[in-house]
This record gives structure tokens, C-alpha cells and sequence, in this order.
């Protein structure tokens, strides 16, 4: 254990060291470096930096732990960002960059010759980006409260510092830098410990083969790994790993709805459409698209594979074993609340089978219990399950149930870490920006000096970082969760109107206003139903996470009905959206 713990002070000591200096070294004055690094990213830095504000705590912690969970139903995490990710890069990206804005409510505000629609526009990026930036704190907290042996809440606080130091100093130039080094963090972090645990258990060094390989040795040796784990969850009373659509998983009409949610809602993301401003040329923004893609599919595409070693290993080292004989990474997760048991039948064994152990989380007396363990006060519930599984922790503790080396495991910390901020970083730049240059310069003080818009950025990025931390000390949910409710908000209030704007002359401002309060209000009043109010989901039994979808439906028939039933928008917005449709020369938005 003080072996971990030494090594993760290290690494992570080490690369927070490194973010502090590129950020110190990048630090900006003006604000074209603070908003979009002075548009001069080579596309191959911009497609790392890309990848690594994408993956964010709810791809590297939360979504391998859902799959490992859920089996085949968590995958629709997996398919509707990456098929998001595709939709951004080739029906938004270049001709954003070609109108040459800074933010996304800029260029709502310039398309829909509204402030209006922009101060809506604003709005919503505002409550998006801070759902999603909620997730990364709890990732934060989590890596922290384990790892350094503090408590999840000062975890959050250190993580707040951390980036509000190198967002508020550098900007978009410095995040750009920083997210470049936190890719290669987080990637390294992620492969080396699925690639030593796909040898262990299939003899497959590839994880992505090893997922579909057989057992190498155990008592399941020459069994397909899938095959093994869909009669193993049967035995313990849960759903096949690989079944879909059965009872007690999701319907059909849901994964779509979720899946759907989660593309449009990535290609309305509006931290991510500023990173394709910061390239110096339309073409080297479809570069770093596809530079991005090739980044974030390495990752993706080993996800899968590293929920079924984490499910595997986790049920072979703890189902029916005596506690006291409990593995070594069981106790020390024990210790953060994020794992506990409870003795239902007095036996002093660990069993583990479909249900809740107990209502609600643990939670801890402080005394110990006959087997030495941690005494919960919470009421048990009457089924044969013993054990709580936070699903955040499955990435973060697969090293160690694995058994691999003490390195590997400091070495996922901070990529863990390296996730979580990279991201935040982002989405405080995109509040912050939303709020000096949308509102301040160019809707309440258009004569505001360049000094001024910098230190209200600056304030706007620590006044954000506060908000963010109360979410990730108070979060709503697991960090996925919580994160695909910011694109079912993204979803329902920015991509019709930016796919409206960019492909569509006759859409006006009256159109975009009432789509966008149209389809963000149908899906903030069902999502605090179902999640906070104990409303069960009424609209064709779509989860929260998927209501996104059927908001965005709304926004876009909104818009069109009302802007036919108005009067067209004026002759030099048509001739604008035309002239950003049309391929007329890859550097022609940078003025050259």
C-alpha cells in the first residue's frame, strides 16, 4: 500500500509539475490567446489536445465501468460519442471555423442578428458546460480520496486549484499545450495496464483481441471470455453480459434515444467546436478532425475490453470469499465508501449477486464489525446481495485487482487525473468566455478595453471552478450519468440551431429563440422530474440521459414551423450562409 502511495505522490507530483510549466510558459495577454490560442495550433497538437478534452473522467473512469456493469446496454456511452465525434468533424466543424467566431453563442448572435438568441444561446452553453464539468470534479474526487488518501471533498478542492492555475493563466493557448502533454498521460495510462491484463488472462497482448479471445488458465481455461462471463452473471442472478433488449436491461426505443442524444448533443458540445478555431486554416481544422478521431478511437476501441477483464477479475478475487481472506485491493478501496459489505447471512463470506446490498450508499459508523470490517448503519434490503460497487471505481482499481505493479497503478491515477482536467479545463474556458465576450463585450459593453475582457475571463474561470467544485463535492449521479445529461442538454438546445444556421437560408431568429427555449426547457423540466422529483420517465419510458434526443426533435420543429410562419431573415445573413457553405479556399477564414 505504501507502495502505491509513494508512486502516485510521484507521478502525480510529475505531471502536475508539467501542466504547471507549460501553462506558466504559455501564458497569454491578449485575448485571441486567451479564447482560441491566437488561432496558430499546428492540427496535430490540435487533434491530441482534442482528444484528450473529449476524453474526459466519464470516458477513462465512468464508461468502461458502465459497460462492465451493464454488458451490451452500456455500450450505447460507447457508440453515440464516437459516432458523435464523426458528426462534429464532418458537418459542423469546417464551416464553423470558415465563419470564424470565437464562441458558439457568437456565432448564434451573428447568424440569428439577435442578442437575443445569443443570450439564449449563452445560457445554454453555460448550463451544459457546467453539468459536464460537475463529472470531471467527481472523477477528480474519486482518484484523489483513494490514491492520496484524502477525503473525495479536499480531492475536488486541489483539482479546482490545479485548474483554475493554468486555465486563468494561459487561456486556450495554455489548455492547448497542457491537453497535449495530458493525452499522452491518459492514453499511456490507459493502454499499459489492458495490455498487461489482456496477456494475463487471454495470452492476447491486444486487448481489443483479447476481449473476443479465450481464457489462457483457471479453471475457465479454453473458454471464450464472453461466453464465460454471460454464464457467470447468470449464475449470480444478473442479466448475459452480451444479451440485449431482455428484461431488466434497456429497451430498444431507449438505447436509440440514449445513443442519439449522445451524438447530436457531442456535435453541439461547445468545447469542443472551439478547438476548431484554433488551427490557422479551414483545412487544418478538418485535419485535426480527423487527427482527433484516430486519438480518441485508440482509447475507445480498448474500453470494451477492459470492462470485461475489470468485471472478470473482480468476481473471481471476491465472489464467496471469506472477508478475512478478502484481496488487499479490496480493503483499500473499502476504506474511500466506494465498495463495502454487508453481512446479511453471518457467514463472514462475500456474496455477491443481482440487487441492492442495502438502501441507498454505505454508510460508516467508524466501528468494526466481528470480521474487522467497517460497520453501515443503512438498512439492508431483502435479497442474497452483500456487496456495493460504486461503477467509477472499475478503471481506477482494475491494476490492482489484476495485481499488477505498483507504477501501473499510480500511472492510471494520473491518467485518471489527466482525463478529469483536461477536460475542465475546456468547459471553465467556454463559461468563461460565454460570459466576457458574449454578454460583456458584445452585448453590454462593446467599447470594453482588451485589458478589461481579460481579467473579467480571468474572474469568470475562478467563479466557475467554484460552482464546478460544489457540483463535484454534491454530484447528481455517477460521473457518465452526469455527463450525458450535459448532451442531452447540448443536444436539445445548440445542434439544431447550428445545423438550422449553417445548411438552411430561411431559418430566422424568432425560429432559433423559440426552438432553442423550446427544446432545453422540455428537456430540463423532464430531466428534474425523473432525477430529482421521483417521476418515473412517461414519454415512451426514455431515460433521462436520452430525453435529449426527443428535446432536440422539438428544437428543430420549433424552429422550422416558427420561421415559416415569420419573415425571412435579411439578404446579407443568406448571402453569409452561402458564402460559409462554400468551399472557396482553405485559408480564407483566417483572411490570407
Amino acid at each position: 500500500m505504501g507502495s502505491i502511495q509513494l508512486w502516485t505522490y510521484g507521478m502525480v507530483g510529475l505531471t502536475f509539475g508539467l501542466y504547471i510549466f507549460i501553462a506558466w510558459r504559455s501564458r497569454v495577454a491578449d485575448t485571441k490567446g486567451f479564447y482560441v490560442a491566437g488561432g496558430g495550433v499546428p492540427p496535430l497538437a490540435n487533434g491530441m489536445a482534442t482528444g484528450a478534452d473529449w476524453m474526459s473522467a466519464a470516458s477513462f473512469i465512468s464508461m468502461a465501468g458502465i459497460i462492465s456493469f451493464t454488458g451490451y446496454s452500456g455500450c450505447v456511452y460507447l457508440m453515440g460519442w464516437t459516432g458523435g465525434y464523426v458528426l462534429l468533424a464532418l458537418l459542423l466543424a469546417p464551416y464553423l471555423r470558415k465563419f470564424g467566431k470565437f464562441t458558439v453563442p457568437d456565432f448564434v448572435g451573428d447568424r440569428y442578428y439577435s442578442n437575443t438568441a445569443r443570450v439564449v444561446a449563452l445560457v445554454c452553453a453555460i448550463f451544459a458546460s457546467l453539468t459536464y464539468v460537475a463529472g470531471q470534479m467527481r472523477g477528480v474526487g474519486i482518484v484523489f480520496s483513494r490514491f492520496l488518501e484524502v477525503d473525495i471533498n479536499t480531492g475536488v478542492i486541489i483539482g479546482m486549484c490545479i485548474v483554475f492555475f493554468y486555465a486563468g493563466l494561459g487561456g486556450m493557448k495554455g489548455i492547448t499545450w497542457t491537453q497535449v502533454a495530458q493525452y499522452c498521460v491518459l492514453i499511456l495510462a490507459f493502454l499499459i495496464p489492458a495490455v498487461a491484463i489482456s496477456m494475463k488472462i487471454t495470452g492476447n497482448p491486444i486487448p481489443q483481441l483479447g476481449f473476443g479471445s479465450t481464457i489462457a488458465e483457471g479453471p475457465h481455461a479454453g473458454r471464450f471470455l464472453l461466453e464465460t462471463m454471460d454464464a457467470i452473471q447468470k449464475d449470480l442472478g444478473f442479466n448475459g453480459y452480451t444479451s440485449a433488449f431482455g428484461p431488466g436491461n434497456r429497451s430498444m426505443i431507449d438505447v436509440i434515444a440514449i445513443t442519439l442524444a449522445l451524438m447530436v448533443g457531442t456535435a453541439g458540445l461547445p468545447h469542443v467546436i472551439v478547438r476548431f478555431y484554433t488551427v490557422p486554416t479551414v483545412r487544418g481544422a478538418r485535419l485535426s478532425a480527423g487527427y482527433a478521431l484516430l486519438f480518441i478511437a485508440i482509447l475507445y476501441t480498448t474500453a470494451p475490453a477492459v470492462s470485461v477483464f475489470a468485471r472478470y477479475n473482480m468476481i473471481d478475487t471476491l465472489e464467496n470469499v471469506a472477508y478475512a481472506e478478502a484481496p488487499s485491493w479490496f480493503k483499500n478501496w473499502e476504506e474511500t465508501g466506494l465498495i463495502a459489505w454487508l453481512d446479511k447471512n453471518g457467514d463472514g463470506k462475500i456474496q455477491y449477486r443481482a440487487g441492492k446490498p442495502f438502501e441507498g450508499k454505505p454508510s460508516f459508523t467508524g466501528q468494526a464489525g466481528p470480521y474487522g470490517q467497517q460497520v453501515i448503519t443503512n438498512a439492508p434490503t431483502p435479497n442474497g446481495n452483500e456487496l456495493y460497487v460504486d461503477r467509477d471505481i472499475m478503471v481506477l482499481a482494475n491494476p490492482e485487482i489484476a495485481k499488477l505493479p505498483a507504477w501501473v497503478v499510480a500511472l492510471v491515477a494520473a491518467g485518471g487525473l489527466a482525463a478529469a482536467l483536461s477536460t475542465a479545463s475546456g468547459l471553465l474556458l467556454v463559461i468563461a468566455s460565454s460570459i466576457s465576450h458574449d454578454l460583456y463585450y458584445r452585448v453590454l459593453n462593446p467599447q470594453a478595453t482588451e485589458k478589461q475582457r481579460m481579467l473579467l475571463a480571468r474572474i469568470m474561470v475562478g467563479v466557475a471552478v467554484v460552482v464546478a467544485g460544489y457540483f463535484g463535492i454534491n454530484p447528481p449521479g455517477f460521473v457518465a450519468q452526469v455527463v450525458a445529461l450535459a448532451f442531452g442538454l447540448a443536444a436539445s438546445s445548440f445542434f439544431p440551431i447550428l445545423v438550422l444556421g449553417i445548411f438552411s437560408k430561411r431559418v430566422n431568429r424568432e425560429g432559433a429563440i423559440a426552438g432553442m427555449v423550446a427544446g432545453i426547457g422540455f428537456t430540463l423540466v423532464y430531466i428534474a422530474q425523473t432525477k430529482f422529483m421521483g417521476v418515473a420517465p412517461w414519454f415512451f419510458n426514455i431515460s433521462p440521459e436520452g430525453i435529449g434526443a426527443v428535446g432536440m426533435v422539438i428544437n428543430f420543429a420549433v424552429t422550422c414551423v416558427v420561421s415559416s410562419l415569420t419573415k425571412a431573415p435579411p439578404m446579407y445573413i443568406r448571402e453569409l450562409v452561402e458564402s460559409v457553405r462554400t468551399p472557396r479556399g482553405a485559408g480564407e477564414a483566417s483572411g490570407h
